[in-house]
């Protein structure tokens, strides 16, 4: 067993192919934005937001699971691998994020001038929403978690050559790094996401935040993983145990990012306020009432009822269609997030004028973006997995895993 782990380099070639067309499919999509930056400015800001903040999750999703990994040894480490890459990603979407940036006039309220000039609630807010804080604020935030990504990342590269010494510190670490991860995103989400409604605010935020992001990494890694499973030189060594625990992982998911979303909407409805009251009222008029429908059933519902079934959590060929879903729906989640926002129902219409849409609406640049992000993320992720062994041969209960794997669970 520890001479096979030892060569168990990854299938590059089959990666690099994945990878090229990755690449394709982000530079396409990267001139379809391009275009939509020149035809429909306001749209494309807005697409891009969406997108940027879904592989954002999964990337921030996947190095709060490595760390989780490393406080508690739980046997699905041996996707470990998966959660690193991802994590490495993070360097790019640092730079994929400076279109936000740029879009700052154009997305957010506090950011127009003549619209915060007016109202009582921004100017009090003047001293934390200001453009340059702002950015100082995106600056710390990658800087934290690039850290805390490649610091880890750099300490299981010396796990794996027998060096026994890093096992506490990467637990230590750990420790430490989920606490950053939380605050880090608990206030990227108000900056980039809720402040998109110029007055709505929602102190179960952070927690939705995360619940998505760890919603998002376990799909992604059922998707790679179930890709990985059917070739050399993982054959053989994952397991329908492994992949159960994964599913087991994702229901607990399922189920926690309902119960936020649950919540945030019982608290609003009780309190029942004046800042509060429209944000929800905007999600359920001018059809994105379909949407909010459309959301419960498939977002919660339909997962929830697949992954309580044993035998679909263990075949990894049946769970990937799911987990694909998952992404999908994680998607439509940030739709909702934000594209009511700018309806006619939506507080911003005061600082867009007539620019607003009357309606649901999904705009092309709203599939396009998606394309250049998620092409350029996948090209990056492709990347990192095949610079290293596709398990973790230091993890001191790598062994047990694999024993547990195939002992026909």
């Amino acid at each position: 067993m520890a001479t096979e782990i030892m060569t168990f380099t990854p299938p590059v070639a089959e990666i690099d192919a994945r990878k090229s067309r990755a690449l394709i499919i982000g530079l396409v999509g990267l001139a379809l934005c391009a275009l939509g930056f020149f035809l429909d400015r306001e749209h494309f800001f807005r697409a891009w937001l969406i997108s940027f903040w879904l592989f954002l999750g999964i990337s921030l999703g996947s190095l709060a699971a490595v760390m989780v990994q490393h406080l508690t040894g739980g046997q699905w480490g041996v996707f470990r691998r998966v959660f690193e890459a991802a994590s490495r990603v993070l360097p790019l979407l640092a730079i994929l994020g400076i279109p936000i940036l740029l879009g700052t006039h154009t997305l957010y309220p506090w950011a127009n001038g003549d619209f915060a000039a007016k109202d009582e609630i921004l100017h009090h807010r003047e001293l934390y929403l200001n453009t340059g804080f702002f950015v100082a604020r995106y600056v710390i935030y990658f800087a934290v978690w690039i850290w805390f990504a490649n610091v880890l990342n750099n300490l299981s590269l010396r796990q794996d050559s027998g060096d026994v010494s890093v096992n506490l510190k990467l637990q230590r670490l750990s420790g430490a790094g989920l606490v950053a991860y939380g605050i880090g995103v608990m206030f990227a989400g108000i900056d980039w996401i809720m402040v998109l409604n110029a007055h709505w605010y929602s102190t179960i935020f952070g927690f939705l935040t995360m619940g998505g992001q760890g919603l998002s990494a376990l799909a992604f890694t059922i998707l790679i993983s179930a890709f990985l499973v059917r070739r050399e030189p993982f054959l053989g060594f994952l397991k329908p145990h492994h992949f159960h625990d994964l599913g087991k992982l994702a229901l607990a998911f399922v189920m926690l990012y309902a119960y936020f979303n649950f919540s945030q909407y019982l608290l609003t409805y009780a309190a029942n306020e004046v800042e509060e009251v429209p944000y929800m009222v905007t999600r359920i008029h001018h059809g994105w009432q379909f949407l909010a429908l459309f959301l419960v059933v498939f977002h919660f519902a339909v997962p929830f009822l697949f992954l309580l079934n044993r035998d679909l959590k263990r075949r990894p060929q049946r769970v990937l269609w799911l987990a694909a879903w998952i992404l999908f729906v994680r998607w439509a989640d940030i739709v909702m997030l934000v594209s009511p926002e700018f309806s006619s129902t939506g507080p911003n219409l005061a600082m867009l004028g007539g620019e607003a849409q009357s309606h649901f609406f999904i705009h092309w640049l709203d599939l396009a973006a998606p394309l250049a992000i998620g092409g350029l993320w996948m090209w990056m992720f492709f990347t990192q997995l095949a610079n290293r062994p596709l398990l973790a041969i230091g993890d001191p209960y790598l062994y047990e895993s694999l024993q547990q794997g195939s002992g026909g669970h």
